[in-house]
């Protein structure tokens, strides 16, 4: 069996530009991923990727992609069901295989929380998003629901309030656990009106959202008419690779690295959003430069070990 000098795992902004890196440093190397650009897929539109105006999400990640394989990266969509090290080589097994590396670059980002709700699924994409930050201008003068209670939730609420005619902050305890300075802002800010104590049941609509069920009435019905369901219950670093390998990670679960995106484990590094660097940003632009610094730091180890 071939031992790769890098196994990258995640085929998303950070395991794509780690590719790109990997290859202009002749490092023999193998991307494994669930889908080709994970996450960032899911933008209508990307508009804050220096040198582009704006651009669909799937697009912008097929370029790095075919970027990646013009200059020689070998890209698997495959799951990693497990990682072990035997002395100095990890084994990678997936689904379909198994394969070796002397180094490993994990860059397997991050996984919304799901409501777990009828209508959540069938709409992702279609008035379901995870992402205000991507889709909040495609809502101009829409009426939209922020799901959650916490920071995250806030902010959304008040980015969407600056595009949407109404939005509704709609969060299933009796206070929200949001800090004084945004609260000040969400209270004066008309556009928003938030709902306690209730839970979104289902999500209805014909080929987009056009309704919500909720568990209890609000201003006499069970409905709500809206055209976008932003749900900000929070997002998580997956946890099983990490736990496998002894993966140092803070108390939020993201691995720890530091300026090199050297993690505690030796010969394994660490890109994107499944990182506590870059000020957990978690956008496109610091998971890509992530990635091309842990690239290098892969190179710069096998070139002290030739």
């Amino acid at each position: 069996m071939d031992i790769f000098d890098l196994i990258i795992i995640g085929a998303g902004p950070a395991g794509l530009t780690a590719s790109i890196y990997s290859s202009r440093y002749k490092v023999k190397h193998l991307v494994i991923g669930r889908e080709p650009g994970g996450q960032a897929n899911e933008a209508h539109q990307i508009e804050n990727w220096p040198g582009t105006v704006s651009m669909p999400g799937f697009e912008l990640l097929q370029k790095m992609r075919e970027h990646a394989e013009k200059l020689g990266g070998e890209i698997l969509m495959d799951s990693v069901s497990s990682v072990s090290k035997e002395g100095d080589i990890f084994k990678i097994t997936t689904h379909s295989g198994e394969y070796q590396a002397k180094n490993i670059i994990l860059a397997s980002g991050m996984e919304y929380r799901k409501l777990q709700i009828p209508g959540e699924a069938e709409f992702k994409g279609k008035g379901v998003s995870y992402c205000p930050t991507c889709d909040a201008a495609f809502f101009k003068e829409k009426v939209v629901a922020v799901v959650g209670g916490g920071n995250s939730a806030g902010s959304a609420a008040l980015l969407l309030s600056r595009y949407a005619s109404q939005v509704y902050l709609i969060y299933r305890g009796e206070k929200l656990k949001i800090d004084p300075a945004y609260m000040e802002k969400i209270s004066a800010e008309r556009k928003i009106e938030v709902i306690f104590s209730t839970n979104i049941k289902e999500i209805k609509g014909d080929k987009a959202v056009e309704k919500i069920v909720l568990d209890k009435q609000h201003a006499g019905s069970g409905e709500l008419a809206v055209q976008g369901v932003f749900i900000e219950i929070g997002s998580e670093p997956g946890v099983e690779i990490t736990n496998q390998l002894g993966i140092e990670t803070d108390e939020q679960g993201y691995v720890k690295v530091d300026s090199g995106q050297t993690t505690n484990i030796s010969g394994v590094w660490a890109a994107g959003d499944v990182t506590n660097g870059s000020n957990k940003l978690r956008q496109i632009i610091t998971a890509a430069a992530e990635g091309a610094v842990a690239a290098g730091s892969v190179y710069k180890k096998l070139q002290i070990s030739a």
